[in-house]
């Protein structure tokens, strides 16, 4: 029980930590990479002029949204639980598997004219393919405009119509209401790390109007985006909501809970007491994932708060 707990918590963290690490990784790859890497994460950038026909993925949002678009310009993607079992992705090649990272003579043979990473995971192979001469994007989806945003920029590229795909985003989103539960998402216990304002689970409490009690504080943790609370930080915020994250190596949702019940200050916040503790898979609102795993968190969202 303690080693899935301990295995559960390093996985969280070094998920959380990947995503966090383009705000240290991009600049200096930024400055070495001639031409430099485009980043679609901003109205302000230019997009490559290209009409791509030859689309590989290496995040499974982009994947998920190219496919959703137009999946007849997928010929690579990157390996996810996400899509094990999904029949639109089992005729593409893998061109990566895991936090492993992706294999350049794969995607050269592919011939693709765009391949699109994620900032701080793919800054490295996407500044080697820029080096032989293929067109690269790489994202930052971290709030909901973002993932707006990217949608209209990937469908610019590849000659899709994203208006369908937009309005679908649209209708995960409450209607005019509003919630007064004061609410801490805790993602892990060893630190206590929750979300700012600053992260896609942030940005979503706000879209559904949650009060996140850490929306605006501040800290020193190495995560950007996350903050480290203390038992008594937690004691003293005393939320009347707490929602803790499933990790994709946990082995349910239960034993998530029952590794909270453990810690001493447990039992003495309101939440516990009143029985509004909520698990929420990793996926969806720590990491958005796939455009399956937003809804599901939308919709866990509307079902536990609304």
């Amino acid at each position: 029980m303690l080693r899935r707990w301990i295995v559960s918590t390093c996985a969280i963290l070094l998920c959380i930590f990947l995503i966090a690490c383009n705000t240290t990784n991009t600049p200096q790859l930024q400055t070495q990479a001639k031409p430099s890497i485009t980043t679609a994460n901003s109205e302000s950038q230019e997009l490559p002029k290209i009409s791509a026909k030859r689309v590989i993925t290496l995040s499974s949002l982009t994947t998920d949204i190219i496919a959703q678009l137009d999946k007849t310009k997928l010929v690579g993607i990157s390996g996810s639980a996400l899509f094990k079992s999904d029949p639109r992705f089992q005729d593409i090649p893998r061109v990566s598997e895991g936090q492993s990272p992706p294999n350049l003579e794969k995607i050269v043979a592919l011939k693709p004219d765009l391949v699109i990473g994620a900032e701080g995971f793919s800054n490295q192979p996407i500044q080697r393919l820029q080096q032989l001469g293929i067109e690269t994007l790489l994202t930052q989806i971290n709030t909901w405009s973002s993932l707006e945003d990217i949608t209209k920029k990937l469908a610019q590229l590849i000659d899709a119509n994203p208006q369908p795909l937009l309005e679908k985003y649209n209708s995960f989103l409450p209607e005019g209401t509003k919630t007064n539960i004061s609410t801490l998402v805790l993602v892990s216990s060893q630190p206590i790390l929750a979300p700012n304002k600053n992260s896609w689970a942030g940005d979503l409490l706000e879209k559904f109007q949650v009060k996140n009690l850490a929306a605006e504080l501040q800290g020193k943790s190495p995560i950007s985006g996350y903050v480290t609370l203390s038992a008594e930080k937690v004691l003293e915020a005393n939320p009347e909501a707490i929602i803790l994250i499933n990790s994709p190596q946990s082995s349910s949702k239960t034993a998530v809970l029952d590794d909270f019940k453990k810690q001493g200050f447990w039992q003495k916040l309101a939440a516990a007491k009143n029985n509004r503790v909520y698990v929420f898979d990793y996926y969806g609102l720590v990491n958005p994932g796939s455009i399956e795993a937003i809804k599901k968190a939308c919709e866990q969202l509307k079902q536990d708060f609304l």
